[in-house]
């Protein structure tokens, strides 16, 4: 095997599907994958919100077509996996990205939104490893990249149903990070901290001191982090270059 830089993050060949890849950290990875040369699936809740990022793959040169559904559903996970499968005949990489984030302190959690964090964070991430994990492992090579939470270890009251199934998922991984571990396939998480993405939008436009006041003690950085500076570790872990890591967390917090 080459080991040299190019060669190990290089995805020519490869075929990837990010799910919630129609914005924010999905829609950044799609596009880094991309450009590191793998075939890209965007996953998007319906048709349209996944045109924008496949049409800035393709103006780039990259390779990318759209697939769509909402994974609140059942077997929706698993149904998407066979999308991919059957346009571009096996599936080599999968990043689960799409998520769900209903902000109640948990006396107050409608049983409705904790069903609907439950089935798109943890049902559907079962669902989507059940489907693919046997053939990559068949073919002797896989990887598995989990978009978690550093809530899902120091997890904020407001947020507990949220960080628990965020750390279910993550248990969900590293159980089958082991049992795949001989396979030639990796299971990973990429937790990020706080990222300035459409889920802060409202807090920094109607309460910018109180949102400014936030930063400076949200990380060591005293900033959010972008989703493109999520792209770099999330190849790395898509990659040969991360072929001796799996079960692991990397956390991307600006230090916390």
């Amino acid at each position: 095997m080459d080991y040299t830089p190019n060669a190990v993050f290089d995805l020519s060949g490869r075929n990837a599907l990010v799910t919630g890849a129609s914005r924010g950290i999905g829609a950044a990875i799609a596009k880094g994958l991309a450009a590191a040369g793998a075939h890209v699936f965007v996953h998007g809740q319906t048709q349209e919100s996944s045109a924008e990022t496949v049409a800035v793959i393709r103006d780039a040169g990259g390779l990318a077509s759209p697939v769509h559904g909402d994974l609140s559903a059942p077997k929706m996970g698993s149904k998407l996996i066979e999308d991919c499968e059957d346009q571009a005949g096996q599936l080599d990489i999968l990043v689960i990205n799409a998520s769900a984030q209903v902000n109640a302190p948990l006396a107050d959690l409608k049983d409705d939104d904790l069903t609907f964090q439950i089935d798109v964070n943890l049902r559907s991430t079962v669902d989507m490893l059940r489907a693919c994990l046997p053939s990559m492992a068949g073919r002797g090579w896989g990887r598995v990249v989990s978009i978690g939470s550093i809530n899902q270890s120091g997890p904020k009251p407001v947020v507990t149903a949220y960080a628990a199934t965020k750390a279910a998922q993550h248990n969900l991984i590293q159980s089958q990070a082991r049992e795949y571990a001989r396979s030639g396939v990796t299971l990973n998480t990429l937790s990020p901290g706080l990222i300035d993405t459409d889920r802060n939008a409202d807090r920094k436009i109607n309460d910018p001191e109180g949102w400014a006041a936030y930063l400076d003690h949200a990380n060591w950085m005293g900033r959010a982090g972008t989703p493109e500076e999520m792209i770099g570790t999330a190849v790395f872990l898509a990659s040969d270059a991360s072929r001796f890591m799996t079960g692991e967390v990397v956390t991307l917090s600006g230090g916390y």
